[in-house]
C-alpha cells in the first residue's frame, strides 16, 4: 500500500526533504503530499511550496486557541489526503484531534536513544547537552510512533554513534544529524511494509 504523507515543520525540514527525494527517486512507496509549518518563515514552507507540496502556515498567529488550532491542523492534514504524518523538526506538541486522526501513524526523530534523554524540555542542542553531560559513551537517534505522551511512543528505528573524546555539542550533533535521514527513510519503509 503507497503511504500518502504529510509532513509538520518548525525550520529546515530536512526529514520532509529527504523523504520527498527518495519518494521521487523510486526508493520510498509513498506520496508526499501536504507540508505545514507554525514558523511563516520556516525554510521548509518555502523548499515545500517550490516542491509542489500543498503548504499552510498555522500556528497560534493563525488560531490563537489551542483547540481551534488543533482543528486547523487537523482539517489540513486530512484535507490533504494524507494517511501518514512525519514530524520533521515540528517543535509544537500536537493536539487530540490531530493524533486520533493519525493514530498509529505519526513519526518523530529524536537525537537519542530514546528513552535516554527525552521528555518534556528536552529537544534539539539540549539533547545533546544532556548525553555529554551524562557521560554516555554513546549516542544516536530514534524514530518513534508520536503518542500523547512527550517522547513515549513505540521505537521504530534506532541508529547508534560513539561519543568520541572531546566530543562537543557541535560534533555530537553533527554526526547524529548525519545519520538521520537515512534512518527516517528506514521507519517509513518499515511502516509502509507493516500496512502494506
Amino acid at each position: 500500500m503507497t503511504l500518502r504523507l504529510a509532513f509538520l515543520a518548525s525550520h529546515g525540514g530536512s526529514a520532509a526533504r529527504a523523504l520527498v527525494q527518495a519518494c521521487r527517486a523510486g526508493e520510498l512507496d509513498a506520496e508526499p503530499l501536504a507540508l505545514a509549518s507554525n514558523n511563516s518563515r520556516s525554510p521548509a514552507l518555502a523548499w515545500a511550496r517550490e516542491a509542489g507540496l500543498r503548504t499552510a502556515h498555522l500556528s497560534s498567529a493563525t488560531s490563537p486557541d489551542p483547540d481551534a488550532l488543533d482543528a486547523a491542523i487537523h482539517d489540513f492534514l486530512v484535507g490533504s489526503g494524507a494517511d501518514t504524518l512525519v514530524l520533521s523538526g515540528y517543535m509544537k506538541a500536537l493536539g487530540p484531534r490531530t493524533l486520533g486522526a493519525f493514530a498509529g501513524r505519526v513519526l518523530n526523530i529524536h537525537p537519542s536513544l530514546l528513552p535516554r534523554h527525552g521528555g518534556r524540555g528536552l529537544y534539539g542542542d539540549r539533547v545533546h547537552e544532556s548525553v555529554l553531560a551524562a557521560g554516555d559513551p554513546e549516542s544516536g537517534a530514534t524514530v518513534h510512533l508520536v503518542t500523547a505522551g512527550i517522547d513515549e511512543g513505540p521505537v521504530l528505528e534506532q541508529v547508534r554513534v560513539p561519543v568520541l573524546p572531546g566530543d562537543t555539542l557541535d560534533t555530537l550533533k553533527a554526526r547524529v544529524q548525519a545519520e538521520e535521514a537515512a534512518l527516517m527513510l528506514r521507519a517509513v519503509q518499515s511502516l509502509a511494509a507493516r500496512h502494506g
